[in-house]
């Protein structure tokens, strides 16, 4: 209860957290539906390209949308109120402004928005987990150089994912393997935004009504999200990426740690601590019984030890119904489906109240590299994630260094200078790589991860 009686305080001393929110999709719809319930914390503003569809999104979840409309951000900073805008720097550089949270989306505006939220003094929630893989460990340089907090969004899979670890470590558990559940088949790594309403049996029409982006949700489907989310784990957490990409093996509640334990006792995993997706379709189209397609797991160990004190932990397991794999000795806990935007009301006020994140990036231990969707000849132009030319495939940071592979997050709107064969990945070599923030500050992190690696060498 600590939290919510912090939250109690500020707002009977008239002093609430006061928030700004940039992007109203889907993500920032949710926390907008749940922060007027929330006290102690005033949204000061939304902004959002398209002051309409930040409109849209209030009048979705049930807000005064004429207030809103009406409102400068100085007026609503002074009366509590929210307003509108299309202008999110405007909003950042508001004084008195404490939390940012960036829910856009695009890698390139998460880097612009992150840097201006340190400059101005306001803690960084970091829904934008495309500008958290590309820059992460950079940003959170520039955060911890201000005093200031940055972090993983809450209700998010990569944040609750990371609360698992911290809490399994803070046993004295050693974490196996960590990770989520997802719909996926290998097929699917092809799927273009033409043919994604297909794989979720949905109508071009229907998807349109729904006001679904088919696009984003083509990056949910060809792994690209994935990849991004357990790079984001493992970037936070230590824990590592498998060699070859993400397996997805399809796999149940009940088998998690049978089948997410080291090859040499049984599971697929190359070695104990790693990120790794389940599926919910077996590799025939089958839903997988008891499958985790919502949710979040980690995988755990009694010991890595034989002895007294394993054997009283796995016995400890049996009393109290986890789930283990036939030994004893490998447990997994669940979490079976996780609440998204409607969570993020922790990440806020942990940042502003404990100054603490949910979750944040603490060096480069993984990458998400782009891979050609199709026969790439030079002239192409990148389409990002998602899109009709590249999906994201995980990677260990070296092995992405060494051969100058291009991240997802900056694979959009760059050009193709030499060919690229369907299903390798696109390097730095290959493209032309314009002049932006973006691309400055990713190589500024690139050639600081390459010197620690030269001095632990």
């Amino acid at each position: 209860m600590n939290l919510y009686t912090k939250l109690a305080h500020r707002q009977s001393q008239g002093q609430p957290i006061r928030v700004g929110l940039i992007g109203a999709g889907k993500f920032g719809s949710m926390f907008l539906s749940q922060v007027r319930h929330i006290p102690g914390m005033h949204l000061v503003g939304i902004a959002d390209l398209s002051a309409e569809r930040a409109k849209a999104a209030l009048i979705n979840t049930g807000w005064d949308v004429e207030a809103a409309a009406t409102s400068s951000l100085d007026d609503a900073m002074s009366s509590g109120r929210t307003c509108i805008t299309e202008d999110s720097e405007a909003l950042i550089a508001l004084g008195g402004m404490e939390v940012i949270i960036d829910a856009t989306g695009s890698p390139a505006a998460g880097i612009r928005h992150a840097l201006l939220a340190a400059e101005h003094g306001c803690h960084m929630v970091m829904v934008n987990v495309e500008a958290d893989v590309l820059a992460g460990a950079y940003l959170v340089q520039e955060f911890d150089r201000a005093g200031l907090v940055y972090s993983m969004a809450y209700g998010d899979q990569p944040a609750l994912v990371c609360e698992q670890i911290d809490w399994a470590r803070t046993c004295g558990f050693k974490v196996v393997a960590a990770g989520k559940g997802t719909k996926y088949l290998p097929e699917f790594t092809g799927s273009t935004p033409d043919t994604v309403w297909d794989y979720y049996g949905l109508s071009a029409e229907e998807a349109a009504a729904g006001g679904m982006n088919p696009q984003m949700f083509n990056s949910f489907l060809d792994g690209t999200k994935s990849a991004l989310e357990m790079a984001a784990i493992s970037n936070a957490s230590g824990l590592l990426a498998p060699r070859d990409g993400l397996l997805f093996p399809p796999v149940g509640t009940h088998d998690l740690p049978e089948v997410l334990k080291p090859r040499a006792h049984g599971g697929i995993l190359e070695e104990a601590g790693m990120v790794e997706v389940v599926s919910s379709l077996e590799r025939d189209g089958r839903q997988v019984f008891g499958d985790l397609r919502w949710g979040v797991y980690v995988t755990l160990e009694a010991s890595d030890e034989e002895g007294r004190g394993a054997e009283y932990v796995r016995r400890c397991f049996g009393e109290y119904g986890v789930t283990t794999d036939k030994s004893g000795r490998y447990a997994t806990l669940y979490r079976p489906s996780h609440l998204i935007g409607l969570e993020l009301g922790v990440s806020v006020a942990s940042a502003a109240l404990r100054h603490e994140p949910t979750g944040r990036t603490n060096g480069l231990v993984s990458d998400v590299v782009a891979v050609a969707k199709k026969p790439l000849v030079p002239g192409d132009m990148l389409d990002g994630e998602g899109g009709y030319t590249v999906w994201g495939r995980i990677a260990r940071a070296e092995d992405s260094l060494a051969i100058k592979g291009l991240p997802i997050g900056l694979a959009h709107g760059m050009k193709l200078k030499r060919a690229v064969p369907e299903g390798q990945m696109v390097s730095w070599d290959d493209v032309e790589a314009p002049d932006t923030q973006a691309v400055t500050v990713r190589r500024k992190m690139e050639a600081a991860f390459a010197k620690e690696l030269m001095a632990a060498e």
